[in-house]
C-alpha cells in the first residue's frame, strides 16, 4: 500500500450509492467549472452515458481518471470499542506495515481516535484493508498527557507516514487545536517525541485553528522540497480553509501564507481532511465539505508543482443513509492485491465510525 492512490481496477459492490444524485451533482459542478474557464481534467467528469430505456443510469467515473469508490461496510464503531471516552471517533489513517515492520500485528495498521477531551491517538490492526480490524489492547497509544512535552485538553487527527531511510514510523497529530506536533516510532506502537512542526503563530494574523495535518512523500525541486503538508486552516471569521506547507526533511516547514483551497472557491462553508493523491502524471487535494453543503468528498487538481487550482467538483457521493447519513469526510487511501480502497470518517461530525470503500 502506498500513500497516493495506484491505478488499479474498478471493482462493484451491491452497495447503491444514489447514482442518479451523484451524476446531477456532477454534472452541476462541470457546468459551473465551464463557466467559470476551467476545464476539467480526467474521465469523463460531469458527463453521462444514456442507459438503456427502464435501466438505472451507471455511475460517472470519478474525476481525474480515479476510481468510483463505493461503500463496502463499516470498520469501527465507538459503542464497540474498549477505550471510547466520548462516543466519538475521527480521522484514520490506513498504513501497509507487513513489507516495514520486523512483526506486525497484523498486515495494516489503522490510525484513529476521538477528538473531543481527553482524544487519544488510538491503533487498530487486521490483514485486509476490507477488516475485520482488531483494537490494541493499550489504547491510546498517545495521550493528552506527555510530560515533559505537554499537557493539552486533547490530542487527535493522527496521521502516519513510513520513513524509509530511516526506517521509522512518523506520527504528525494535533493537540491544541492549534498545534500540530510530530512522534517517531520503530514498531508503530511506541512512539518518541519529536517536535512542534506547526502553530497558528506560523500562519496570517487572526489564524485561529492549524489542525488535521496530513504529510506526502512529494518532490518539489523548486522549494528544496521532499514532503508537503496539507492541513486544514481556520482563522476570526470560522470558515475553514485548506493550507499547505513543504519541507525537505518532514520536521522544518515552511508554509505559504495563502490557502492552497478556500472554502469560496468551492461554495462551501467549511472545508478539512485534505489528502494528496497522485495519478496520470498530475497531482490532486481530496477533502470534504460540511454537511450543510453536501457533506461530499470533493477534489482539486493542484498539479506536481502545487501551481493549479482546477477545482473538479464530486469526488465521493456521501449516502443518506447509514453509515454516511449524508457526510463523509477525512479520507485515508491504500491499495490491497492491486484493489483501491478508501477509509474515512463516516458519520455526522462527532456521531460517526470509520468505514471502507472499495474502488
Amino acid at each position: 500500500m502506498t500513500q497516493h492512490d495506484s491505478n488499479a481496477h474498478r471493482h462493484e459492490t451491491s452497495e447503491p450509492r444514489n447514482p442518479g444524485r451523484r451524476i446531477f451533482l456532477r454534472a452541476a459542478a462541470a457546468t459551473a467549472a465551464v463557466a467559470s474557464g476551467v476545464a476539467a481534467t480526467g474521465a469523463a467528469t460531469g458527463s453521462a452515458v444514456a442507459a438503456p430505456a427502464g435501466a438505472a443510469p451507471a455511475p460517472a467515473a470519478a474525476p481525474g481518471g480515479f476510481p468510483d469508490y463505493r461503500y463496502l461496510k463499516t470498520l469501527l464503531t465507538p459503542s464497540q470499542l474498549k477505550y471510547n471516552p466520548t462516543g466519538e471517533i475521527i480521522f484514520p489513517c490506513i498504513r501497509g506495515v507487513y513489507d516495514k515492520l520486523a512483526d506486525p500485528l497484523g498486515r495494516y495498521y489503522l490510525y484513529y481516535g476521538p477528538h473531543d477531551a481527553p482524544g487519544g491517538i488510538c491503533l487498530a490492526y487486521g490483514d485486509s484493508l476490507e477488516g475485520p480490524f482488531t483494537e490494541y489492547t493499550a489504547n491510546p497509544i498517545v495521550s493528552n498527557n506527555w510530560q515533559p512535552h505537554y499537557k493539552v485538553s486533547h490530542v487527535a487527527s493522527p496521521h502516519v507516514i513510513w520513513r524509509a531511510d530511516l526506517k521509522e514510523l512518523w506520527l504528525y497529530f494535533h493537540g491544541e487545536n492549534g498545534t500540530t506536533r510530530l512522534a517517531r516510532s520503530r514498531d508503530g506502537i511506541t512512539f518518541t517525541y519529536d517536535k512542534v512542526v506547526l502553530t497558528t503563530a506560523m500562519m496570517p494574523a487572526g489564524s485561529t485553528e492549524t489542525s488535521y495535518a496530513r504529510v506526502f512523500a512529494h518532490e518539489l525541486p523548486s522549494r528544496g522540497a521532499h514532503y508537503v503538508m496539507l492541513f486544514m486552516l481556520n482563522n476570526t471569521t470560522n470558515h475553514r480553509d485548506i493550507a499547505w506547507g513543504w519541507s525537505s526533511d518532514g520536521r522544518n516547514w515552511t508554509f505559504d501564507q495563502t490557502p492552497l483551497v478556500r472554502h469560496s472557491d468551492v461554495g462551501a462553508n467549511n472545508i478539512g481532511g485534505p489528502h494528496l493523491l497522485s495519478r496520470d502524471g498530475s497531482t490532486y487535494v481530496v477533502y470534504n465539505n460540511s454537511k450543510e453543503n453536501g457533506g461530499n468528498l470533493l477534489i482539486t487538481e493542484v498539479g506536481n508543482d502545487f501551481g493549479r487550482r482546477n477545482h473538479l467538483g464530486l469526488f465521493y457521493d456521501s449516502a443518506n443513509t447509514a453509515p454516511d447519513n449524508g457526510r463523509s469526510a477525512a479520507p485515508s487511501f491504500g491499495t490491497d492485491r492491486g484493489v483501491p480502497y478508501m477509509v474515512y470518517e463516516a458519520g455526522e461530525r462527532l456521531k460517526g465510525s470509520i468505514a471502507v470503500a472499495r474502488g
